[in-house]
């Protein structure tokens, strides 16, 4: 079982997608949402700098644990980065790999210029919500009906600090 990183050197490695990632990723999408993104949207960011995944290789047969989508949007001048999804393999929650890609999202954002990062989060998520809050993002406000079965979003959002 994989234990909670102390470093980024430890395992395990944040590295960017790759294409031989995509059936893992979507695997864990599928397992982790009532409403997962179709296989062609990971696809659409493969090669993207915010599409990052977590690999356990310290075996013969890596393992994938985890995956964030992040990317910008124009905002006024100031790019705003967007984190879209994050999921963590059941098996391995709760260990701190969430944490880290969060983390290595939100750096590649600030490396793009990115003024502040928001991101979307159900009402009914606590475990991502306190995630989020640990990382600085505060809740501004919320979307009825966001999502396909009818739950709310919390639309949260961090400032980033300019070096």
């Amino acid at each position: 079982m994989t234990t909670v990183p102390d470093s980024d050197t430890e395992p395990p490695t944040v590295r960017p997608a790759t294409r031989s990632d995509l059936l893992a990723v979507h695997r864990i999408e599928s397992a982790s949402f009532p409403q997962p993104w179709p296989f062609s949207a990971f696809e659409s960011y493969v090669g993207e700098p915010g599409f990052l995944v977590a690999v356990d290789e310290r075996d013969d047969d890596p393992e994938l644990l985890g995956y964030v989508v992040a990317d910008t949007v124009p905002n006024h001048g100031t790019p705003l980065g967007h984190v879209k999804d994050l999921a963590v393999e059941e098996a391995y929650r709760g260990q701190g790999i969430g944490r880290r890609l969060l983390r290595r999202a939100i750096d590649v954002l600030e490396d793009a210029g990115t003024g502040s990062v928001k991101l979307e989060v159900r009402v009914t998520n606590t475990a991502a919500r306190s995630l989020y809050r640990s990382f600085g993002f505060e809740h501004r406000r919320t979307i009825p009906n966001y999502y396909g079965n009818g739950e709310d979003a919390l639309v949260m959002i961090r400032a980033l600090d300019d070096g």
